[in-house]
């Protein structure tokens, strides 16, 4: 399955003559993911592995019982899967791949059932594995086959983007899209473990590394502020895919979610604060038909958060300021276009967070300070959004 998209999904792999597993620098660092059993039984205490030239470690993460190993990978990531499925045949494993569409594409129900369908036709047993190569949306889309195959196989994510690295391969939260809103289908599903390979960043589109960076932003303001001091004293230093500050920041970023998901594997309580801008984003997202990037979405709705925490006395001007501020050094919006309020409410009462009409907010009490508070009037969503509304003939994109 093999359509084009946007270009969403970026091609950030390493040159032909340049293998993952021939790239050496400096050593890599692991973080685990909590330790024995979390919430709802997931078994944690799996590595994130980041650093350079890593792919040569994929085995040790698929195990020995694993026979069949089927690689999922946008189109635009082709070479880089033809690498990964060439160094598992080496290594002594049946290799196969499955191209899907790119980006926000590839996350629905018929591009699941391809993924299925050739397990299947492969006789994939619950001994084997699963690995994704590509951005946020690979893995949500490959952790979700993975998760329903047999009721669950192993699989492993190499994430080739920011977002991918920082937040949706590690943690378990797997799904696809539907026509009525972004991840509502899914399951948790933890990964044996996850190699972030800082060398796939070379290539990657500058405005998908941003993209990138507002889930890092998003880290720094619920639980680590010197993520956004490290922004805040080099812009430049954040998006330089060679700089030792973009790689502090990711595994700042990781450290973040690791902890949170160590004690909440399952968003029974504080993960839920991981969403902080997410209930807008996703509405956005959602009458944007997918067409935003999901970085870009999530900027946004951390300043509409912070203009609702101020308006209810839990977070001061100059701690919204502070959001603007630094989400713009990067290039990030912080604007939307303010005719379609009607269209984003009806895609915050269907975020998850929700309890039957309760619509719920993931808000700031002061930096590194999140609740998840109920908004009893949708008036109070209407008038914080009138502080990052734009006029339609106003509005600009950059991401």
């Amino acid at each position: 399955m093999s359509t084009p998209t946007d270009s969403g999904e970026p091609a950030g792999t390493p040159q032909a003559s340049t293998p993952l597993s021939e790239t050496q620098h400096s050593e890599p660092t692991t973080i685990t993911v909590g330790e024995g059993t979390g919430t709802g039984g997931d078994e944690l205490g799996y590595p994130v592995v980041v650093g350079n030239g890593l792919l040569s470690r994929l085995p040790d993460l698929l195990g020995t019982q694993a026979e069949r190993v089927l690689i999922i990978h946008p189109r635009a990531l082709r070479a880089t899967g033809d690498v990964v499925r060439e160094d598992l045949e080496k290594a002594g494993y049946t290799a196969m791949v499955a191209e899907i569409p790119d980006a926000e594409e590839g996350k629905h129900i018929q591009v699941a059932a391809f993924c299925w369908q050739v397990l299947g036709q492969n006789d994939f047993t619950r001994s084997d594995a699963v690995v994704s190569v590509g951005g946020g949306a690979v893995s949500d889309l490959a952790g979700f086959v993975a998760a329903t195959w047999l009721r669950g196989v192993r699989v492993v994510h190499m994430p080739t983007t920011v977002l991918g690295m920082v937040d949706a391969a590690v943690g378990g939260k797997t799904g696809i899209n539907t026509a009525e809103g972004k991840n509502l289908v899914g399951s948790f599903h933890q990964p044996a473990g996850v190699l972030a390979d800082l060398d796939t960043l070379i290539t990657l589109p500058r405005n998908e590394l941003v993209s990138g960076l507002a889930e890092v932003i998003k880290c720094g303001f619920i639980a680590d502020e010197r993520i956004l001091t490290l922004i805040e004293e080099s812009p430049e230093a954040a998006q330089n895919p060679h700089s030792a500050q973009l790689r502090e920041l990711i595994e700042r970023s990781i450290r973040v979610k690791a902890e949170i998901v160590g004690e909440d594997a399952r968003e029974a309580d504080r993960r839920e604060h991981l969403n902080y801008g997410h209930t807008l984003a996703h509405a956005i997202e959602l009458a944007e038909r997918y067409q935003w990037r999901h970085g870009a979405a999530v900027s946004v709705g951390m300043v509409f958060a912070a203009e609702l925490a101020h308006s209810l006395g839990r977070l001061s001007e100059a701690e919204v300021d502070r959001h603007r501020a630094v989400l713009t050094s990067l290039g990030l919006p912080i604007t939307y276009r303010d005719d379609r309020w009607n269209q984003l409410l009806e895609g915050i009462r269907r975020d998850k967070k929700n309890r039957g009409d309760v619509l719920r907010f993931v808000l700031l009490n002061g930096i590194g300070n999140p609740a998840t508070v109920e908004i009893p009037d949708a008036s109070m969503l209407y008038a914080a959004y009138q502080e990052i509304g734009e006029p339609v003939s106003g509005t600009t994109i950059s991401l």
